[in-house]
């Protein structure tokens, strides 16, 4: 079950300031506390017979539609994360439970958003297994689920022989295990593993300054400004 697994975080020694966020940001742009993140884990985990995303999957879902050319509607990506339609039994308790989840996703999209805006790597939300190993699959596959929203626009990265590498370590992870063999890439090794696990994280920025034109530590060159956040709606 998700609640046992011990949240990794893979960068050891990044302070919350320097993954984008200070003291004075508005209460939705707060990232989530440890408890926080364990609670909306675990509603996950119970939604709709287990048909929806894990936190893993969500935060790789994320990055991708915040790194993408195009804006993608809460409409429109919030049943991927549901697991389908919300019915009775299979959904939310009450108004209460949906404004508490609804708040926690909110912050959480924005945190990752602030982060890449300022030019910084986003911590990526990866958990142990049960055998203490952190996989990185469910963060790639929903990486992957999040360009498929938009698959047409993501063709500009794909096509570009200088930059489309910034896809690898979530391809090679996202189908590791896939029922096509000719879909895998070689076996991991835990050293590889890890590689690919650091490199993911790195290349969520790359990509996100590809798609704004941006050169890679440009952001943290400038003077702070006023910008517009998309966020959940």
């Amino acid at each position: 079950m998700i609640s046992d697994y011990r949240w990794r975080n893979l960068f050891k020694g990044r302070s919350a300031e320097n993954c984008g966020y200070n003291h004075e940001m508005q209460p939705l742009a707060q990232p989530l506390t440890d408890h926080e993140i364990e609670h909306l884990a675990d509603f996950l985990y119970g939604l709709n017979h287990g048909e929806a995303m894990s936190l893993e999957e969500l935060d790789g879902f994320f990055c991708a539609l915040i790194c993408g050319p195009e804006v993608v509607p809460p409409s429109e990506y919030l049943p991927y994360i549901w697991g389908g339609e919300l019915v009775q039994g299979r959904g939310f308790k009450t108004i209460e439970e949906v404004q508490e989840i609804m708040t926690l996703l909110t912050r959480h999209w924005n945190t990752i958003a602030d982060t890449l805006l300022r030019g910084n790597v986003h911590v990526p939300l990866i958990f142990d297994d049960e055998n203490g190993i952190a996989m990185g699959n469910e963060w790639a596959i929903g990486f992957e689920r999040g360009t498929h929203l938009r698959s047409g626009s993501w063709e500009k990265l794909v096509d570009d022989d200088e930059h489309w590498g910034a896809l690898t370590p979530m391809i090679l992870l996202a189908h590791e295990h896939d029922p096509d063999p000719e879909m895998r890439g070689d076996p991991l090794t835990p050293e590889k593993r890890e590689e690919l696990l650091c490199h993911m994280a790195v290349c969520t920025l790359a990509i996100y300054d590809f798609f704004r034109g941006r050169k890679p530590g440009e952001a943290r060159r400038r003077k702070p400004g006023r910008t517009k956040r998309r966020g959940v709606q």
